[in-house]
């Protein structure tokens, strides 16, 4: 009985509050936030409770919205403060899942777009190498179509990289 009590409390909980946004709204989030302040507040927010025990890849793309936040703030001190505390969120949700390939995009979407006196780069051509090798395999339309448009607009392809990577479209 306490069971059941417990399932239609979890569920009512759900109804009321929602679950989790979905994988898709968070994609767009994301890319709207690095444009956006509000759309970055909102997915930070969203995730909140979001980590690398609970979901590496929700408190992923938490992480990444952490970092670009500090695009909106003002003070030096408080923008290096969230960049880190992103980084090492980011780097804990990809210790935790180091095969997910969505986690290895948003790695080097940030990057590729931070400031390089962050000493942010180090995992650059890893993480495109990981993903030169498993775009292909990806089922997901949405994410294989970001990846590739990233790829392809980030500077990092050769000529014959480019060439896979049209194929792929």
């Amino acid at each position: 009985m306490k069971t059941l009590f417990a399932f239609c409390l979890l569920m009512m909980t759900e109804h009321i509050y929602g679950g989790p946004p979905s994988i898709s709204q968070v994609r767009n989030m994301y890319q709207l936030a690095a444009s956006q302040e509000s759309q970055c507040k909102k997915l930070i927010s969203d995730l909140g409770s979001y980590n690398e025990n609970n979901n590496p890849l929700l408190g992923g793309y938490r992480a990444c919205a952490i970092m670009i936040m500090a695009k909106y703030v003002f003070n030096p001190f408080d923008k290096l403060s969230k960049f880190n505390e992103g980084k090492k969120l980011l780097e804990k949700c990809i210790r935790k899942d180091s095969s997910k390939t969505e986690l290895q995009y948003l790695r080097l979407t940030i990057q590729c777009n931070a400031p390089a006196f962050l000493g942010y780069k180090s995992s650059v051509q890893q993480d495109k190498t990981f993903l030169m090798a498993s775009v292909a395999n990806l089922k997901d339309v949405q994410l294989k179509t970001q990846v590739i448009s990233f790829l392809l607009g980030s500077g990092l392809l050769s000529e014959a990289e480019k060439k896979k990577l049209n194929a792929l479209k």
